[in-house]
């Protein structure tokens, strides 16, 4: 299934995506939408999941000048991944959290996760509600989409899951339905296997062709549907968390993405979400993933292993215990100084982009808008925003 062509919502200096592409490597925060974060442990710290809560931290990362923040989205039963803290219990919904982020916000890109498949959400319900999305965004909405990899969230759907690689063929045509709907001034009659449209119209059209489209993915099928329909691209280290290991890795993974979407004659930025623990001296950066590690939560580490070994996720593997436990595809530990080494190391590995996690958001997200933002700008990561937006 190839995709309708479409503008890309990229337009140098022109759309909200395009801004934020003038920078030498985006900022994204991952929020804090459910309980726990992305930390397993019972360490006590103010991280909450509450809209407030992270509504404050999204306008926080904007005036800092971060690009992008995301929300994540998981289906858990009562308990979430178990253990003391009943990991991810507590859980806003990723899109209509970070779609309520638009009226507080002004330039910082938003993108929602969904999945897609499970109900299923009807191609022309996504299509109306992310062209509204757009306009209320003035262009900052994108969809992160993903096909569900637990099969225990599809039971909570009352449905069987859906073999991986097949999943991905039909994410492909749902991408391809949105995109005749976004862009075709006629009515639409579609009809397969699986969609059946009727004289079908949506308005208003997207500002700048279609939202940002997003995927996270590291199996040979995902990548293959990513780079043919998706703006940025997810990628996770194949060698686990720690730094040393993971950044031999990613430069031939980077480039094998890029190299796929050059093939469908598209150009696609890779990001990926390390978990960052910045202090003054590497000392006190090391004591803080120790005392983490001193509190893991056992039982929601075991749920959240257990559960993730029923699904078929190709992403994530080789991640040791500990490094589950504190969070991040990517662990960054160490003074300012030593943050932005390891930031031009992933640039230079062929990240455009981060999306970063914190252990404790608020003072963590303040201390690196004051003491790294201001290395990255020097290193050449990063432009003024003033610059950036002039």
């Amino acid at each position: 299934m190839t995709n309708t062509t479409l503008p890309l919502p990229s337009l140098p200096g022109q759309s909200p995506l395009g801004q934020a592409l003038e920078q030498p490597l985006l900022l994204g925060l991952f929020l804090p939408i459910h309980n726990g974060g992305w930390t397993m442990s019972t360490l006590p710290r103010d991280t909450d999941w509450t809209f407030d809560y992270n509504a404050k931290l999204t306008r926080q990362a904007e005036q800092l000048g971060f690009d992008l923040a995301f929300g994540p989205a998981h289906w858990l039963s009562k308990g979430g991944f178990g253990g003391e803290t009943k990991y991810r219990e507590q859980s806003l919904d990723a899109f209509i959290a970070t779609c309520a982020l638009a009226a507080v916000t002004q330039r910082i890109l938003l993108v929602s996760t969904i999945h897609i498949l499970y109900g299923p959400w009807h191609p022309l319900h996504l299509a109306k509600f992310g062209a509204t999305l757009d306009h209320i965004a003035k262009g900052r909405w994108g969809l992160n989409i993903v096909t569900g990899f637990r099969k225990d969230e599809w039971a909570m759907f009352g449905q069987q899951q859906i073999d991986h690689d097949t999943r991905y063929q039909i994410a492909d045509e749902y991408v391809d339905i949105l995109s005749k709907l976004w862009s075709s001034n006629e009515n639409l009659d579609y009809e397969s296997n699986r969609w059946q449209l009727k004289q079908a119209f949506i308005t208003p059209k997207p500002q700048y062709g279609r939202p940002i489209l997003v995927s996270a993915t590291s199996s040979p099928a995902g990548i293959a549907s990513a780079v043919r329909h998706s703006d940025l691209i997810f990628i996770t280290s194949p060698t686990g968390a720690q730094f040393e290991k993971a950044i031999g890795a990613l430069p031939q993974l980077n480039a094998s993405v890029k190299e796929h979407a050059v093939r469908q004659g598209r150009d696609v930025r890779t990001l990926i979400n390390p978990m960052i623990i910045c202090r003054e001296t590497e000392q006190e950066a090391r004591q803080v993933y120790q005392s983490i590690l001193a509190k893991a939560d056992q039982g929601a580490i075991d749920g959240f292993f257990h559960s993730h070994a029923t699904g078929d996720s190709r992403s994530w593997r080789g991640h040791e215990r500990d490094e589950r436990t504190v969070g991040g595809n990517i662990q960054l530990v160490g003074t300012p100084e030593q943050i932005v080494e390891q930031l031009l190391q992933l640039k230079n590995a062929g990240c455009d982009g981060i999306q970063i996690c914190f252990f404790d958001y608020e003072p963590e997200l303040t201390y690196f808008g004051e003491r790294v933002i201001p290395l990255l700008e020097q290193a050449g990561l990063r432009k003024p925003i003033a610059q950036s937006l002039a």
